[in-house]
C-alpha cells in the first residue's frame, strides 16, 4: 500500500540540498517568498512546523528571521533530521507526513515545501494530517512544482511522482476540508529557460540533478530575476504562469476540536 512505501529521497539528493540551499539561487528564492508569507507581526511567538523540512535551511531562515519562533521540522530520513537539527537549531523530527507525529492542533502555521508531489507521499492523508496539527484557524502554506509536461529527470531523482496546477491544487486542498485556499504561480520570468533545460537540453537520463552548483555569475544573475518578480509581486502584478505553485490555506477558525481522549500523539 502507497502509505506503507518508504518516503525516500537518494542521498545524493541530501548532500547536494544540505551543501546548496543556504546559498543557490532557488532556494533562496523560494524560501523568501515563503518567509514574506510569515513576515507579519502577528506570527511572532508563533508555533511553525516545517514538514518535510531536507537538510533544514528554511528552518535556518525562518529562526534568523523570527528568533521568537517554536520552530520544529519533520524530515522522515533520520540522518537528514539530524542534519536540519545541527544546522537550524530546531526541534526536527524523524517521522512521515503521512501520518505526523503530533498532537492536534500543535502549530498555528506548517509550512510543506515540494512534499505533496513525493511519490510515497498520499495527498488525502498527507493533507489530513496537515489539518489536524493545525490549529482552528491556523495556516498551511505549501510549494509544489508545476505543471505534468513538465516532468523531467530531475523529478526522477527525488522521486517527484506529481506536478500540479493552480486550479488543480486549490480543489485538492478545498476537498481536505482547508478554507481561504489561495495560490499562485511564480518563478514565471524564469519559466522559458526551465523549459528549454528540462524538455530539450536535459533530456537524456544521464542528466543531472536541478539542485546543484552554479558558476557565482549565473547565480546571481538567476537570483535577481526572481528578485524582481517578487517585487512585481509585491506590487500585485502576477504572471499566469510559472515553474512552482505558491498556496496558502486555513484550517477554518470554527471547526471543533475532537475530545483529548482522541488525540493523537
Amino acid at each position: 500500500m502507497l502509505r506503507c512505501q518508504k518516503i525516500r529521497v537518494e542521498p545524493v539528493e541530501y548532500a547536494l540540498m544540505d551543501a546548496v540551499e543556504d546559498n543557490m539561487w532557488w532556494y533562496r528564492a523560494l524560501h523568501a517568498r515563503v518567509l514574506d508569507m510569515l513576515s507579519d507581526p502577528l506570527w511572532l511567538g508563533a508555533r511553525v512546523l516545517d514538514a518535510g523540512c531536507g537538510t533544514g535551511g528554511f528552518l535556518r531562515r525562518l529562526g534568523m528571521m523570527a528568533p521568537s519562533m517554536a520552530r520544529a521540522g519533520l524530515e522522515y530520513n533520520a540522518a537528514a533530521a539530524a542534519r536540519a537539527a545541527l544546522k537550524s537549531g530546531a526541534a526536527v523530527t524523524s517521522g512521515s507526513i503521512n501520518a505526523l507525529p503530533f498532537a492536534e492542533a500543535s502549530f498555528d502555521a506548517v509550512v510543506s515545501l515540494d512534499v505533496l508531489s513525493h511519490r510515497a507521499v498520499d495527498p488525502s492523508l498527507a493533507l489530513a494530517e496537515l489539518r489536524r496539527v493545525l490549529r482552528p484557524g491556523g495556516m498551511l502554506l505549501l510549494n509544489l512544482p508545476a505543471y505534468a509536461w513538465m516532468r523531467s529527470t530531475h523529478d526522477e531523482r527525488v522521486h517527484n511522482d506529481r506536478r500540479f496546477t493552480v486550479s488543480g491544487a486549490r480543489r485538492l486542498l478545498r476537498g481536505a476540508g482547508f478554507a481561504e485556499v489561495r495560490g499562485r504561480y511564480w518563478n514565471g520570468l524564469l519559466f522559458p529557460l526551465m523549459a528549454l533545460q528540462r524538455k530539450v537540453l536535459a533530456r537524456g537520463e544521464m542528466s543531472g540533478s536541478d539542485v546543484q552548483h552554479f558558476a557565482p555569475w549565473l547565480d546571481r544573475s538567476l537570483h535577481a530575476v526572481t528578485q524582481a518578480e517578487r517585487a512585481m509581486a509585491h506590487a500585485g502584478l502576477r504572471l499566469p504562469f510559472g515553474g512552482s505553485i505558491l498556496l496558502t490555506a486555513r484550517r477554518p477558525e470554527h471547526e471543533a476540536l475532537p475530545p483529548p481522549s482522541s488525540t493523537s500523539s
